[in-house]
């Protein structure tokens, strides 16, 4: 299947069919305070990126001009890398130490967002489809909005079984523990809350997603 037609969720570069995305999965989905951050920064990062990108792709003026073929993937980069920047800096003055904690992966949402395939999407359409704003920006939200849903979903599983709680970013500590569960009420296992936990539990994750994609997609890799 050709990356313009690839669905954001069943496609093989989603985040779960080609793994793109999953280190930010693991890293960010260790507390659901940290998820809901990277998320607001996955649709911030994502949406603004591509508008700002195809708006200027669209003008043929400040296309010529501005953005020579060879380097049209850099300045991608370099226009997401100034929204993710302008997201830190705007959750930091709301709240400095969630921003402190979820420092690194704000950071690498831009590069995620550089790697995802919306860039090449873009480039190999047609003059008359790369000036469709609409139409690309609601495809990098959807391919947004898979990651961040997995993200949360995958928070909300694996914090209580690592421990015992859930939280939501804010205050002085940068985190506030909404839900506190007794230490037996979900047999809480220790190794979730390290990668290596993480990735056993993201394995048995695909191999659900492969056996239910190939029920729905019969001989689609």
């Amino acid at each position: 299947m050709s990356a313009s037609r690839q669905h954001s969720f069943w496609g093989s570069l989603s985040p779960l069919g080609g793994l793109t995305g999953a280190g930010l999965l693991i890293m960010a989905s260790s507390r659901l305070s940290w998820a809901i951050t990277v998320a607001g920064s996955l649709f911030w990062v994502y949406g603004l990126t591509t508008l700002i990108f195809v708006s200027f792709l669209s003008s043929n003026k400040i296309k010529n001009k501005f953005f020579p073929v060879a380097g049209r993937v850099t300045l991608f980069t370099c226009i997401a890398a100034f929204f993710g920047s302008l997201y830190l800096l705007l959750f930091w003055l709301l709240c400095p130490f969630a921003a402190l904690e979820n420092f690194l992966l704000i950071l690498l949402v831009p590069l995620f967002c550089s790697g995802s395939g919306i860039i090449e999407k873009i480039l190999t359409q047609p003059e008359k489809h790369q000036s469709d704003v609409l139409e690309n920006v609601t495809d990098a939200i959807s391919q947004a909005a898979t990651l961040a849903g997995l993200i949360v979903a995958f928070s909300i599983l694996r914090e209580p079984l690592a421990y015992c709680s859930l939280s939501l970013p804010g205050s002085f500590a940068g985190m506030v523990t909404i839900m506190y569960f007794k230490a037996g009420t979900f047999l809480p296992i220790g190794i979730l809350s390290s990668s290596s936990g993480a990735l056993l539990l993201l394995g048995f994750i695909i191999s659900l997603y492969q056996q239910n994609k190939t029920k729905l997609f019969p001989g689609r890799n």
